[in-house]
């Protein structure tokens, strides 16, 4: 093994001192830097004068020259001029041009031009920046002193002896102005740099906060997120979707690809196709809320609804999407279980139900058995009897998902027509005005039953949802291949949040469960499940206050 040398740490030192800016070193070291080229062209003159002139050295002027540039050198090293005003430095070269004019008179005889050694004070002068004119004044007075001195002192002057040398101080004061001016232009510069630069700092600054906060809000969510990019590569993911992902990934592929995720339908068991997995969908550029999806298999399987939001750039183009996972299974299954509950019981319901209508129906069949006081309340429990056995129907086909339909020809607006007389006796008991608006025929196929279920409770929840009176509007038309039904009220409303639910069983408005209004939350679902055996559709648009429109749309 091989120790370093004291020469290899000076020489280290050296190429340190080099390597490193100008404005990098101490005060005291620039300050030297500044002052050894003319240290160095001092020696250098000094060496030729010993070797060609070395009468030359015996001249007090001379030697005046050489030691004061040794003093000034000695200064430069020896002050501590951080503990100085900033511009006491200035001084050295004022000093190296009177030195300077030492030499010239002491050296003439033996090197001509050392005069020209005042550029280099002179430089430093001006490239200071400290005081500008200033230094823009000294690059003309000093060199013109120095030629100038000798000839007042020696007396007996003419115009020429003082216009001979007058070029020298001029050509000086251009490289003076010069170099000022490429130094106020630097140091402009400089400025604009260190500010940009402090910009830049402080960006940063607040992007790395602001990157540290997204990333304590990813990861203390409870929810999975995963942001991709336009090509679909991961460019965010947190650490509940880290586990989601490896929830869903295969135990013999330890890096799968979107397609081999093990990501299934609603029924569990179903793969889901590619084009309709949640991230590939997100990828395409969809924009989805609340996809139903099963990740992984057997006990550990857990259900999740996904929404995905799109990205794009400062051009408005595509740059990926950001999607989020939420567990949902205990939600899920609660659900099933409720469902589960309700068809059970509907089941239990039915049969004694069937048997009660049956007897009634045996007793009523007797024309001259019964007294008409009983009969009339006979009718009574059969009508009601009757309803709690078409709920309890309705309980079950909703449960299922399956309603059953017979779809025929039949005129719509007669449909509306009947659902609106109907109703015309309960919505002037409750001050509401009825109006109609509908073509003389307007035939659809449809299964006429269900569809006046649908109208019925539309035109039935639009009274029961407007308590202090106002209008109810119904409406039909015919649009291509579609036949539109709108029912408008002007009555309570819901907020958003109702809206998102209203379609789902047993949900009631929390302001209408604080009410006298009565319901079970089974209506809206019920339609629902009617227009979509139909394959049409039922939308509604609702504001708390202004009241609520739902339309419904079915094939022609």
């Amino acid at each position: 093994m091989t120790y370093p040398t004291m020469w290899d740490f000076g020489e280290k030192k050296k190429l340190l001192i080099f390597q490193r800016s100008f404005h990098e070193h101490s005060l005291r070291m620039r300050v030297v830097l500044s002052q050894l080229p003319l240290s160095v062209c001092v020696c250098l003159s000094a060496v030729l004068v010993w070797l060609f002139f070395p009468a030359t050295l015996s001249n007090p002027l001379f030697l005046v020259f050489l030691l004061s540039q040794a003093f000034l050198l000695a200064l430069c090293v020896i002050v501590p001029w951080h503990r100085l005003p900033f511009p006491s430095f200035l001084v050295i070269p004022i000093l190296d041009m009177v030195s300077i004019a030492f030499g010239r008179e002491g050296g003439q005889e033996a090197l001509t031009g050392l005069s020209v050694l005042v550029v280099l004070p002179v430089i430093w002068l001006c490239a200071s920046g400290l005081y500008p004119k200033l230094a823009i004044i000294l690059s003309f007075i000093g060199p013109l002193g120095i030629v100038w001195t000798p000839l007042f002192i020696r007396g007996d002057l003419t115009e020429q002896d003082l216009t001979k040398p007058l070029l020298f101080p001029i050509l000086i004061l251009g490289i003076g102005v010069s170099v000022s001016v490429l130094t106020l232009s630097m140091v402009r510069q400089q400025r604009a740099l260190e500010e940009k630069d402090h910009a830049l700092k402080e960006a940063l600054e607040a992007s790395t906060k602001q990157e540290r906060l997204l990333n304590t809000v990813m990861e203390a969510l409870p929810l999975g997120v995963v942001a991709v990019d336009g090509d679909g590569h991961d460019i965010l993911m947190n650490r509940r979707q880290r586990q989601t992902h490896s929830l869903a990934t295969p135990e013999d592929n330890d890096d799968p690809n979107e397609s081999e995720l093990l990501v299934f339908d609603t029924d569990r068991t179903s793969p889901l196709p590619p084009d309709r997995r949640p991230v590939r969908r997100a990828v395409l550029g969809e924009r989805f809320t609340d996809q139903l999806v099963w990740l992984g298999t057997g006990p550990e399987q857990r259900a999740f609804t996904t929404s995905a939001r799109p990205m794009l750039d400062q051009a408005g183009n595509f740059a990926g999407s950001v999607v989020v996972f939420s567990d949902v299974t205990d939600l899920v299954n609660a659900l099933a279980a409720k469902d589960e509950f309700v068809a059970n019981v509907s089941h239990e319901f039915r049969t004694p139900l069937t048997s009660i209508l049956g007897y009634v129906e045996l007793i009523l069949d007797d024309p001259h058995g019964l007294d008409p006081k009983y009969r009339k309340q006979l009718e009574v429990v059969r009508r009601n009897a009757e309803r709690l056995l078409t709920l309890v129907s309705d309980l079950l086909a909703v449960r299922s998902g399956q309603i059953a339909i017979q779809p025929h020809k039949v005129d719509i607006s007669e449909l509306v027509r009947g659902s609106v007389t109907s109703a015309e006796p309960r919505a002037a008991k409750a001050g509401i005005r009825l109006s109609i608006d509908v073509p003389e025929a307007l035939e659809a196929r449809v299964d006429s039953s269900r569809m006046s279920q649908v109208l019925d409770n539309l035109v039935s929840n639009a009274i029961k949802y407007s308590p202090d009176g106002g209008d109810v509007k119904v409406a039909a038309w015919e649009d291509q291949e579609y036949v539109f039904c709108r029912v408008t009220d002007t009555g309570m409303g819901m907020t958003e949040e109702d809206q998102a639910e209203v379609f789902t069983k047993f949900f009631r408005a929390g302001g209408v469960r604080n009410s006298a209004i009565p319901g079970v939350g089974l209506g809206l679902p019920i339609s629902k499940a009617i227009v979509e055996a139909h394959g049409g559709s039922i939308e509604l648009e609702s504001e708390p206050g202004r009241g609520t429109t739902f339309t419904v749309r079915v094939p022609s």
